[in-house]
């Protein structure tokens, strides 16, 4: 082993020599560090060190994470830009393409063994962020985060890949000008089965899995006639599989378009198919005529938003849920009178409407609902909700993190009954024409910006983020308003409906 981690070495320092060529020696010296940090810390199998599987080149992949000297998948609750752009620093690449969700290289082969990242994007390694906690997770391997990196300049000295265009990449998905039939198979009724297409009347085939979630799902439905997904599935359960090549791959769909030629894919009609996942990595869907259809209540939180200045004596049961920004928790670590230390809170009402014909319900089984002591009741929800603020150049610089939730009709329209209700552990949802409304004096109902600057800015609230349960449409799940901060108060105002 110290004989390979010195040929490795030396091979790694000779690498980053070669750039000195073409770049500046202060350059040069940082690619060396970062290089030698990437594959040291994976040989040496250090805590905390990652590297990218399943993708077909060193830069891109699902994550894992190695944790007690064994590697673990992470979770695509909350992911976005920010972890994404971290990992690719880590592992010493130029930065982040673009990140990926459900599985988009595959599902994870192992372990998750992290869950609701919380980065702020200052961080130098991903478990410098928060997170549940080393295994603690709802997902499954569908959910698998990964990400892709800008290619380093000196990839065709690290390995066999050579640098390409990206036009010569079938990673990035594109749109064929050729014609794509849909149909489903192996179901035990209409509404359900794999999805097979064919392209310009050719041989069906299989859809390759990777990237295959709701969205997707929906526009097949769609375009068969069969109303709205209900589910969407990475399985060989309705026959098929992906140990012969797929007729597609690389699906991406927006979700509201009116046929599965309108998304993003791979060039079928110039043979590119790139699929990652294995014999079960089969795209499958259940579709159904009724689906729920949350509407954020936009009026309610231009009404109640406002500042808070609340001690963090008062806010300990909201800490555990990573409800704060993280210098807290540093004062927390450093001040021994970190109690009487303040918080400054944007607050505000959110409201969640079903307007859709089926009851809204949580993705997880009764069973995995999580008791929380604080609250005393369970939730049934890790990620309903999100509160983001973004610079006025798209930069998110806060965001709120509410851990979990509770679903229950708070409000209904007049001859609806109540239905849901989280006390007593009761079933818990939204049902048609009722809302579930978290009040602004409740805890982790707000977005701390203690550190921000006074100035114009963009909050958006959003339910249902990730599009973990079906809905008609995801048009209206968010709440995008002109916030204007200053020392003194805070205005929320001009909200309009948007997409997550």
């Amino acid at each position: 082993m110290a004989l390979r981690l010195l040929c490795l070495t030396v091979l790694v320092f000779r690498v980053a020599d070669a750039v000195v060529q073409h770049r500046s020696l202060e350059d040069a010296r940082l690619d060396r560090q970062r290089l030698v940090h990437r594959y040291i810390k994976v040989l040496n199998k250090e805590e905390g060190a990652i590297r990218l599987v399943g993708g077909d080149n060193e830069y891109e992949g699902n994550i894992e994470v190695l944790h007690n000297g064994k590697w673990g998948a992470v979770c695509d609750d909350e992911w976005d830009a920010v972890e994404g752009d971290i990992v690719c620093r880590q592992l010493g690449f130029p930065g982040m393409r673009r990140y990926t969700r459900s599985g988009f290289f595959g599902p994870a082969r192992r372990r998750f063994w992290m869950d609701n990242l919380f980065c702020e994007g200052h961080e130098q390694e991903l478990v410098d962020c928060h997170f549940e906690g080393w295994g603690e997770n709802d997902c499954e391997p569908g959910e698998a985060a990964g990400v892709v990196c800008y290619p380093p300049e000196n990839a065709q000295l690290l390995g066999p890949a050579p640098i390409l265009r990206d036009e010569d990449l079938p990673k990035y998905p594109i749109r064929s000008r050729s014609r794509l039939y849909v149909r489903l198979r192996g179901g035990r009724s209409r509404i359900e089965g794999r999805v097979e297409v064919s392209l310009d009347g050719g041989r069906w085939g299989s859809v390759c899995a990777d990237g295959w979630s709701l969205l997707e799902a929906n526009v097949v439905c769609r375009q068969l006639g069969l109303g709205y997904a209900s589910e969407a599935f990475q399985t060989d359960f309705f026959g098929g599989s992906n140990v012969s090549r797929p007729v597609l791959s690389g699906s991406e769909c927006y979700g509201n378009e009116t046929e599965l030629a309108d998304c993003l894919h791979h060039d079928a009609s110039q043979g590119i198919v790139s699929c990652h996942g294995n014999r079960q990595h089969v795209a499958a869907v259940i579709c159904d005529f009724i689906a729920p259809d949350l509407v954020v209540d936009y009026l309610e939180i231009e009404q109640t938003a406002h500042l808070e200045d609340r001690p963090m004596l008062l806010m300990q049961c909201a800490m555990e849920e990573n409800c704060v920004a993280n210098e807290a928790y540093q004062i927390q670590r450093d001040d021994p009178h970190w109690r009487y230390r303040s918080r400054r809170l944007l607050k505000f009402t959110a409201a969640a409407i079903n307007a859709g014909n089926a009851d809204f319900r949580p993705f997880k089984e009764k069973s995995q609902w999580e008791w929380h002591m604080c609250h005393m009741h369970f939730h049934s929800m890790e990620v309903f909700a999100t509160f983001d603020i973004f610079d006025l150049r798209g930069h998110k610089v806060a965001q709120g993190h509410k851990a979990s939730f509770c679903l229950e009709d708070s409000n209904c329209l007049p001859g609806v009954s109540k239905k849901y209700n989280c006390a007593n552990y009761g079933d818990q949802g939204i049902s048609i024409n009722c809302s579930d409304v978290y009040l602004y004096n409740l805890d982790c109902q707000w977005v701390d910006v203690t550190d921000l600057s006074p100035g114009s800015y963009v909050l958006k609230i959003a339910i249902n983020p990730e599009f973990k349960v079906a809905e008609m449409n995801y048009d209206n799940n968010a709440a995008i308003c002109d916030l204007i901060y200053t020392e003194n108060f805070a205005r929320v105002q001009n909200c309009q409906l948007g997409r997550p």
